[in-house]
């Protein structure tokens, strides 16, 4: 890797620093090829990336960022996943060390905040901002479903009282 190279690498992870929201660093040595394929499927597939990068690099990369806190993490094989969505991340990292030993997660950071091993994992175990938005229009559209029951509730029970009166007349 040239110079040039190397400082367009170091750019390109700045910018993925200062956006995202929240950063995920874990050990990846000892997985195969196809495994680490099967890891950036899962990212992909849930608005996330995983970066390999040289951690002298990365070091210099986090430099003016608010996660520059994980720098410390940064020792031997180590990835990066980022993600947008808080939640991403953190949910696929998580699920992929449950299943694969060798797949050992350091730490993060959100925002400023550092997160060590189990603030990963109490972040992977929160609902992702979809799954917030879906509560929070059935939320939404709840008062408005039981005024509509309460509105239509008692011609209800009205029509079942005359149909009782009906069939106990024909009776």
């Amino acid at each position: 890797m040239d110079r040039a190279e190397k400082k367009e690498l170091v750019a390109e992870l700045n910018g993925v620093f200062k956006t995202t929201s929240v950063v995920v660093v874990a050990h990846y040595s000892g997985l195969t090829v196809a495994q680490m394929q099967n890891l950036r499927r899962q990212m992909r597939a849930a608005g996330a990336s995983v970066q390999v990068a040289k951690n002298r690099l990365a070091k210099i990369a986090l430099d003016g960022t608010d996660v520059a806190s994980i720098g410390s993490l940064l020792k031997g094989p180590t990835l990066i996943a980022y993600s947008d969505d808080p939640v991403a991340a953190p949910k696929v990292a998580v699920a992929f060390a449950k299943d694969h030993d060798k797949f050992v997660i350091l730490g993060g950071a959100m925002g400023s905040t550092v997160l060590n091993t189990d603030g990963v994992k109490s972040l992977a175990t929160l609902p992702s901002l979809d799954e917030l938005r879906a509560k929070l229009v059935g939320l939404l559209q709840a008062p408005a479903t039981k005024i509509a029951q309460l509105a239509t509730a008692p011609a209800a029970k009205l029509a079942r009282v005359f149909g009782a009166y009906a069939k106990r007349d024909a009776a």
